[in-house]
């Protein structure tokens, strides 16, 4: 790359020339950074500057670039590009669930509190589905691709399971260790191909016998090991020091959590790097890239703990959407921004804390060739419900699914036990923006 002073954009770009059939190598992705831990909707993106000193909080809305739009202080680079985000203030019908699992899948998990049922296999993430239903852009590049760091809470740092769809069209997980598994440390190619030969053979009385599926699995998986390995591709969008080191500067590198407590990692959170990671990725033929940023449990010190993460997501976030809007990849690629849940609305008695809401909560998209400029939805003067246009959290997902390209309503798997099972029960997306 470097002899032939390309970079891997303008690599990627030459890949994407018509073919002699017509088609491009544009491809429709989706990023999700998973606020984890239930972001405080009424200090980040519906404030409420006339509500008594218990409700409102710390903080102050600022004016954005759109006439008649506020968000919090803390965060004037979004305010800036608000022309290129919608934000959903009446998001309902969320589960109280600490976990990524309902953001993932669009549905929610089996818990005591939400005793809802799964399909045999359980339910497939949105990166799972998109992989089945759409496969690989490149045979080197998996489709669905998990950046979320180790916790020690792992429902906060879980990808998404590929559910009864199958191992084939699990997460790739490039942490630290894996991404240093993934180069051929002087072994031929050709002794590679023998070795996998070998493997496959070993397999095949096993394959036959087999009834669930899962050895299946584990071919299409293995095949995609060896493409990984046989191919730079994946590496080269991993591997931030072939970016222009203009673009690594503007992205930052973020930190860690303000007080570490024992749910966190060094690691967990405020990654920004991930944030550019994820760019790189569907640049380079990724369907859809998770990743989280920030732990937002405040139960007590919200506001201390906002001012440290708020500016770091802002920053994050405003860097994302203006660097696929200056690739020309907004049309193409979707973003939203969301947790589990809201916060209360009142202010607790822990050093001025916020406890968990399901009631409601506030999400943020950017790209896919949405319209953007716009609140859709709000809540009444405390937060404390939706009051008008109530959303709910699978009209979210439909809309990803329609920017996918991906129908909703005429899409329909079996699960382990042959059962047909359909994507969602709220299958119409936000009419607002598509």
């Amino acid at each position: 790359m470097a002899l032939g002073g390309l970079s891997l954009a303008e690599i990627l770009r030459a890949e994407n020339v018509p073919s002699a059939t017509g088609q491009t190598g544009r491809h429709k992705a989706v990023i999700m950074i998973f606020l984890a831990g239930g972001p405080p909707h009424l200090d980040m993106f519906d404030l409420k500057p006339d509500a008594p000193v218990e409700i409102r909080g710390e903080f102050s809305p600022i004016k954005t670039n759109v006439a008649g739009i506020e968000i919090c202080e803390l965060m004037p680079k979004m305010a800036a590009i608000m022309d290129k985000l919608a934000i959903i203030r009446s998001i309902v019908a969320t589960p109280h669930d600490h976990a990524a699992f309902h953001c993932l899948t669009g549905h929610p998990r089996t818990t005591l509190a939400t005793p809802a049922p799964q399909p045999a296999g359980g339910w497939p993430a949105l990166g799972a589905v998109v992989s089945k239903i759409h496969g690989p852009v490149y045979p080197s590049m998996p489709p669905f691709v998990g950046l979320a760091p180790n916790m020690k809470l792992k429902e906060w740092a879980d990808p998404g399971s590929s559910g009864y769809l199958g191992l084939q069209h699990a997460a790739f997980q490039p942490r630290e260790s894996s991404v240093q598994d993934m180069v051929l440390r002087g072994m031929p190619i050709t002794r590679l191909s023998d070795r996998r030969t070998l493997l496959n053979g070993l397999d095949r009385l096993r394959r036959e016998v087999d009834q669930s599926g899962m050895l299946t699995g584990m071919d299409a998986y293995q095949a995609a090991a060896f493409e990984i390995l046989t191919s730079p591709k994946l590496i080269h969008a991993l591997d931030l020091s072939l970016e222009d080191p203009r673009t690594v500067a503007a992205y930052g590198q973020g930190g860690p959590p303000l007080h570490p407590t024992s749910m966190d990692q060094p690691d967990a959170t405020g990654d920004l790097r991930h944030f550019l990671m994820a760019r790189r990725l569907v640049e380079a033929g990724a369907r859809c890239v998770t990743l989280n940023f920030g732990k937002y449990d405040w139960h007590d010190h919200n506001f201390r703990e906002a001012r440290h993460t708020l500016p770091m997501l802002d920053h994050g976030v405003a860097t994302l959407v203006a660097d696929l809007h200056q690739r020309g990849l907004d049309r193409d690629v979707s973003v939203i921004v969301w947790g589990e849940f809201g916060r209360s609305p009142k202010i607790n008695a822990n050093h001025g804390g916020r406890d968990h809401w399901p009631q409601v909560m506030s999400a943020v998209l950017a790209g896919g060739g949405m319209r953007v400029g716009q609140v859709i939805g709000s809540t009444d003067r405390h937060a404390d419900s939706a009051k008008e246009r109530p959303v709910h959290f699978q009209e979210v997902f439909a809309t990803l699914y329609n920017r996918l390209g991906i129908d909703v309503k005429n899409t329909v798997f079996k699960d382990l036990a042959g059962q047909p099972q359909t994507l969602l029960d709220v299958k119409e997306p936000v009419r607002e923006l598509v």
